[in-house]
């Protein structure tokens, strides 16, 4: 027997040993496989995820063009001065040394001794912008902790608000290699101030910003600020007008400092342009008539339902929301009680406008006959137990359709109403769209207006109705509530011999006319209506609207909403061919002080008719915008 097999035989734990060597070595094998081939993917990506950081920035929003192709909203450039602190991490640490010594009790405000570091690292280039530009702003320390902690990849902001003197001296003066950099970005511009406020809207500030089809949504990301549309057609329109954001992807070290320059980018792009259908001529002639008063006007394409102005007032400076709204300007905005679109979102009563709605009703319906009806008018009709007064105290005489409307006597209307009876009127009146809203295209539009009926009475006051009740109705006194652009768009509607009006503020050229039901008159009658609004026009109410070599058709009224008189003015033109259809009101300023409509709102109808009949006379001093719409 060999001393080899006698030790064998000896030794058995020997070979379970073994075995138990080899198991080992055989697993350890295993799990090294199946990390570096089957896991190593997933390793990769991790120190992806840990090594690379994402940026995006804002795209331009798209502009805002009138119905000509002139800017209504643009963009315009804000200069900013910016720092890098990526590169100022030896900076950062060399003052940190310096403040080893310094014990924590004396610190600002018991700072911790890197955060006084980089206060004082990022004061010193402030102060160097500071002696060339002439200012002597000072840096937070909590803003540079904040952008350190949470987004250093982004450069801080020192200055956002240079003007374009201090922007060229900067760009001069400063290194092409120094951590400071002058920063462009794009920022709304608003070049006619309060024009159209309320339709054009404002922008916020927004950090939902996400770059289509560009990789690394698993990455850590930082975003700049971007904008977002807050009221009126940048808010209806933003996704359109919103620019495409663009990025870039870096390499970082372990401290989270860039370590490359971008190895994926993205460039931003521009939005969208939008064309409003707004003639900005009209618009500022009407704003300038209203002047500091408190009203709306809305002027409307009679065949296409395209609003060429839409104002209200008071009114804000757009410009004053860039890049953000100061809480004195909203304070102010608040008080003057401009925050309310009045056009669309006002709740009046429509006063004696709702005739026109009256006469159709009755000519339709056959309680008035043109031939035959008339009333002697004494001021007053006793209705039931109660006098109703005439518009005229004195009274009218002989008045008949025609008179009627052209003095706008309340005491024919009274009576033919009252015969006809509410249910003929409130049909008539949600004919012409007075119980439904507009759906223009804008935000917050009055969306509960309401035609004054029995039913509505009962359920919202729990009141019967009287004969009263009808005759307040016909003369557009009473619970009827609408807004002016749809008295607008009655005004339009009529002015086609149609009934109803879609507004939109969106150009399109060539756009094909609207039509909707019939308004059910037989040529002559409808004749009528229009002759005796001509008569207002030239000689009676409506005179102050008058504009020379100019056939126009107007209706005032007076209505009250409170203690607080209303004055309305609605026209159209020219009357043998409707072009342009206008409804103005005014709110009276002081309670108790009468406002009539051919004194305070005619006026307003007559800048509107004088510069769209300049513009067609060829007088405008328009120039279309080259690469507009």
């Amino acid at each position: 027997m060999s001393i080899i097999e006698t030790h064998r035989r000896r030794n058995p734990r020997l070979l379970a040993f073994y075995a138990l060597l080899a198991a080992m070595v055989l697993l350890l094998a295993g799990g090294l496989a199946y990390r570096q081939l089957l896991r190593s993917g997933l390793y990769s990506e991790r120190e992806r995820t840990q090594s690379q950081r994402r940026v995006v920035y804002p795209g331009p929003r798209g502009n805002i063009f009138d119905r000509e192709g002139r800017v209504l909203v643009g963009n315009q450039p804000r200069f900013s001065v910016v720092l890098n602190l990526g590169e100022l991490r030896d900076e950062f640490e060399a003052e940190s040394a310096r403040f080893r010594n310094q014990p924590a009790a004396t610190r600002p405000s018991g700072l911790k001794r890197a955060e006084m570091a980089r206060a004082a690292v990022v004061q010193r280039y402030l102060d160097r912008v500071n002696q060339l530009i002439g200012r002597t702003e000072t840096v937070s320390s909590r803003d540079i902790e904040r952008q350190y902690l949470q987004a250093r990849l982004l450069p801080f902001i020192l200055l956002d608000d240079l003007v374009p003197a201090e922007y060229a001296r900067l760009i001069e003066r400063l290194p092409v290699n120094s951590p400071l950099q002058v920063y462009t970005s794009s920022t709304r511009f608003y070049p006619h101030g309060p024009a159209a406020a309320h339709t054009l809207g404002y922008v916020g500030l927004s950090d939902d910003l996400e770059p289509e089809g560009f990789p690394g949504e698993d990455l850590m990301t930082f975003k700049m600020r971007g904008q977002f549309g807050r009221n009126g057609l940048e808010m209806q329109f933003d996704q359109q007008l919103q620019g495409d954001a663009g990025g870039q992807i870096y390499l970082v070290d372990h401290a989270g400092f860039k370590a490359s320059e971008p190895i994926e980018k993205l460039m931003p792009r521009q939005g969208q342009n939008l064309a409003a259908s707004l003639d900005i001529d009209l618009q500022l002639a009407a704003e300038r008539a209203i002047g500091d008063k408190v009203g709306a006007a809305v002027a409307l394409d009679v065949q296409t339902g395209e609003v060429l102005v839409l104002a209200s007032k008071p009114s804000y400076d757009l410009n004053d929301f860039v890049p953000r709204l100061s809480t004195e300007a909203a304070r102010q905005i608040e008080q003057s009680g401009a925050w309310l679109n009045r056009a669309i979102q006002g709740q009046y009563p429509p006063g004696s406008t709702f005739k026109v709605v009256t006469a159709v009703a009755g000519l339709r319906s056959g309680a008035i006959d043109r031939r035959t009806a008339h009333v002697i008018c004494p001021g007053f009709l006793m209705v039931g137990s109660r006098r109703f007064p005439c518009n005229a105290r004195e009274g009218h005489g002989e008045v008949d359709l025609q008179k009627a409307i052209a003095v706008s006597c309340n005491v024919f209307f009274y009576k033919y109403g009252v015969e006809m009876g509410e249910k003929i009127l409130a049909a008539e009146a949600r004919r012409f769209g007075f119980e439904h809203s507009t759906g223009i295209e804008l935000p917050h539009e009055f969306s509960a207006p309401h035609v004054a009926s029995p039913e509505w009475k009962r359920k919202l006051l729990n009141e019967s109705w009287y004969p009263g009740d009808t005759a307040n109705m016909s003369i557009g006194q009473g619970d009827t509530l609408v807004n002016p652009l749809q008295v607008a768009c009655m005004v339009a509607s009529f002015a086609r011999g149609e009934t109803e009006t879609k507004p939109t503020l969106l150009h399109v050229p060539g756009r094909a006319p609207q039509h909707s039901t019939p308004i059910g008159l037989n040529p002559t009658d409808y004749a009528a209506i229009v002759e005796a609004m001509e008569q207002g026009y030239m000689f009676g109410s409506g005179k102050l609207a008058k504009v020379e070599g100019l056939r126009a058709a107007t209706k005032t009224g007076t209505a009250q909403k409170g203690r607080i008189d209303l004055a309305w003015t609605v026209a159209f033109a020219p009357v043998d061919n409707p072009r342009i259809a206008i409804a103005v009101v005014m709110e009276g300023q002081e309670p108790d002080t009468t406002y009539w409509g051919g004194l305070h709102a005619a006026p307003v109808v007559g800048a509107i008719l004088k510069e769209w009949k300049d513009k067609q006379d060829g007088k405008s001093s328009s120039i279309r915008i080259a690469g507009a719409p």
